[in-house]
């Protein structure tokens, strides 16, 4: 559901700006509290590997595709402010270097799934998994996936780009099937994590070598030999903008350094995908783990 440039209109995306900038702010403040050393490596492979497991578009109904967003996951392992800012490296990174989701729109993409999908998804975990962690993790990753194509239809609305009762019900419809598939891997992830380091799941222990090494191996998998195989079908949003009408108002206003997640110079083929993706893993991590740092930083200095 990244919104590309052209979809909403100037009044929309500054007000969406404004608002994933405050909070963004807020989240970092809250981070400062509760940030502990062990989190900085936690959330640089955390968001490698919800990056890698984003490009794995999944096929849906009647020539639709969706793909894992992964707020959940993240709020689940780091609660709600430093999901947020995985979330944050994640969605950068899509749109400075693969052009995913357009510039002028990144503060809608981050509010709709940076904020509000991990935000949905805690809350939602909390009250549940009280009764069932796992039954709490398939719908955490359900409501957020339809929290955030929610708010990106009342966006694609406020802008005039396709009325209410048309975009509201389409995006929140397909965007139901397509948290289903969210549920169940935020599900199977929880469903191992307690298998095998129950302790990450509750927050109370620090990952190990192994189990930061782990998740950076599974990321570099995902995104180098299963993304190439990944469905080619257009996602709920676009395919509801080519229903409706609206996607030629799709524009570019920003040349991405690795357009389309395909490597430059190795063709169209998968191995292009392939090492694309292995890339972006790699800067994701990097950008993950300098946040994390910067945040531990300002928390030492305000201590």
């Amino acid at each position: 559901m990244h919104i590309p440039d052209g979809f909403l209109d100037t009044k929309t995306l500054v007000t969406a700006a404004a608002a994933s900038g405050a909070t963004i702010a807020y989240a970092v403040r809250k981070a400062n509290k509760e940030f502990e050393e062990k989190d900085a490596p936690l959330m640089g492979v955390l968001a490698a590997f919800i990056f890698a497991a984003q490009m794995l578009n999944f096929p849906v109904a009647g020539g639709t595709s969706g793909h894992f967003v992964g707020g959940a996951l993240a709020a689940i392992l780091l609660g709600p402010w430093k999901a947020i800012l995985v979330m944050l490296s994640v969605i950068s990174v899509q749109a400075l270097l693969f052009g995913d989701g357009g510039i002028s729109a990144l503060g809608a993409n981050i509010l709709n799934m940076a904020i509000l999908s991990p935000l949905a998804g805690y809350w939602v975990y909390r009250l549940i998994s009280r009764k069932s962690v796992t039954g709490g993790a398939f719908t955490a990753g359900l409501v957020s996936t339809i929290v955030a194509a929610l708010a990106c239809a009342l966006e694609l609305t406020a802008s005039g780009t396709a009325p209410f009762a048309i975009v509201v019900p389409l995006m929140t419809g397909w965007h139901v099937l397509i948290g289903l598939g969210e549920g169940a891997i935020t599900m199977a992830t929880i469903t191992y994590l307690l298998k095998v380091r129950p302790d990450l799941v509750n927050r109370t222990a620090t990952p190990d070598k192994a189990s930061l090494v782990a998740f950076g191996g599974v990321a570099a998998f995902l995104a180098l030999v299963i993304s190439p195989f990944a469905s080619s079908f257009p996602d709920g949003l676009e395919h509801i903008a080519e229903t409706t009408g609206f996607i030629n108002k799709g524009t570019s206003l920003f040349s991405a350094f690795i357009p389309g997640y395909t490597m430059p110079g190795l063709g169209e083929g998968g191995l292009a995908t392939g090492v694309a993706g292995l890339v972006g893993v790699l800067i994701t991590i990097g950008i993950g783990y300098v946040i994390a740092k910067a945040v531990r930083r300002r928390s030492s200095v305000r201590s």
